[in-house]
């Protein structure tokens, strides 16, 4: 749902005309420096890596069935839209034998939006909630600063505050809306039309306080002190705060999922309907579904991943931070988003555009 950014790359250009390729298409900072050197010379397969910022992105060149990639990465909701619109192909798990080692509760409860998990599986899940500079926020709001609800984000009396030291939002319509709805009291995954115009004109009132909308420029703002405040992903944030820690820049870097509830996300592994070669596909669907791979990079990008083997192989601080892991009590709290009909989709841009342009 995502920064070691990776601009788009080629490992071993030099050979990549002669060996097997395989082409890759993921969220921006989502792999370990090192996976894709480890799985070329695990496999001999050279790995083509481009990165995107929004399911947004990745749906348009799914949906023309026409993508050139042989792995992608949809988050949950939008992957049950493309498994409708025949984007994605029907998994052979007979090439992936390391099925065994994912979470089968995780699988359970990701059917509802793919029946007996015959279009993906999962890689990193995480929740959508408040990064933010401890100093700057104190020294703006005071010690009372409700970093722990989204009235920080939706109250005009913090966020005209909040303006003097940079507020960013997370360009992207299908997390914020519902996450306006949800705070309204309204269902988050509502189907009324008149719903979304309520969200608009909460988001309106904030709006000009609102520095930009991205969905990864922030982590590295967050990180240099450069903002106060985004809504964002939760393992970009944590990125964030270790950027800052290694960094010794005197920043201070929180992360909260917020009291009211917020979104709970799966990025999953998919294989395009067009994929240029399946066998390269497999070879890196199957190299993920490793514990020790996946265990890494869980410890370098801070989500939690869908692999059971490899939760002993994960850092125990990591697996300890109830950011990446929340309790019991807070996970009672996050909801999961789902797939909404054409109709709404085309709602939620309309009003998502309208908003970012302040109008």
């Amino acid at each position: 749902m995502r920064t070691f950014l990776l601009a788009p790359l080629m490992l071993a250009a030099s050979v990549a005309s002669a060996a097997e390729t395989v082409k890759i298409y993921n969220w921006s900072s989502y792999v370990a420096p090192d996976t894709l050197k480890n799985f070329q010379q695990a496999s001999g397969i050279v790995p083509t890596y481009d990165v995107y910022d929004s399911n947004e992105t990745l749906d348009g060149k799914l949906m023309t069935g026409n993508s050139g990639y042989d792995v992608v990465f949809p988050s949950n909701h939008f992957m049950a839209r493309q498994i409708q619109g025949k984007a994605l192909k029907r998994l052979d798990k007979s090439q992936l034998p390391n099925w065994h080692n994912l979470n089968p509760v995780l699988l359970k409860a990701l059917e509802v939006n793919d029946p007996g998990n015959q279009y993906g599986f999962p890689y990193l899940w995480g929740s959508t909630g408040i990064g933010y500079n401890i100093d700057k926020v104190k020294a703006v709001l005071g010690d009372n600063a409700p970093v722990d609800s989204w009235d920080l984000i939706f109250k005009p009396e913090y966020m005209s505050k909040l303006k003097s030291c940079g507020v960013a939002v997370l360009d992207n319509g299908p997390e914020l809306l519902p996450i306006a709805l949800h705070y309204l009291g309204l269902p988050h995954h509502s189907q009324d039309p008149k719903d979304y115009e309520k969200a608009k004109d909460l988001l309106m009132k904030v709006r000009p306080y609102i520095s930009y909308f991205h969905s990864s420029k922030y982590t590295g703002d967050l990180a240099n002190g450069d903002i106060c405040v985004v809504v964002g992903f939760s393992g970009d944030v944590l990125q964030a705060k270790n950027r800052a820690d290694e960094a010794n820049n005197g920043v201070k870097v929180g992360y909260s999922i917020p009291k009211e509830g917020a979104p709970m996300w799966f990025d999953m592994v998919a294989m395009p309907v067009d994929a240029p070669d399946e066998k390269a596909g497999y070879a890196y669907m199957n190299y993920l579904l490793q514990p020790e791979v996946m265990a890494n990079i869980s410890n370098h990008v801070q989500y939690a991943n869908g692999n059971l083997k490899a939760d002993g192989l994960v850092d125990p601080a990591m697996k300890g931070n109830t950011m990446i892991y929340p309790s019991a009590e807070v996970m009672g709290k996050l909801y999961a988003l789902e797939a909404m009909p054409a109709k709404i989709d085309r709602i939620r841009t309309r009003i998502w555009t309208s908003i970012k342009a302040g109008n």
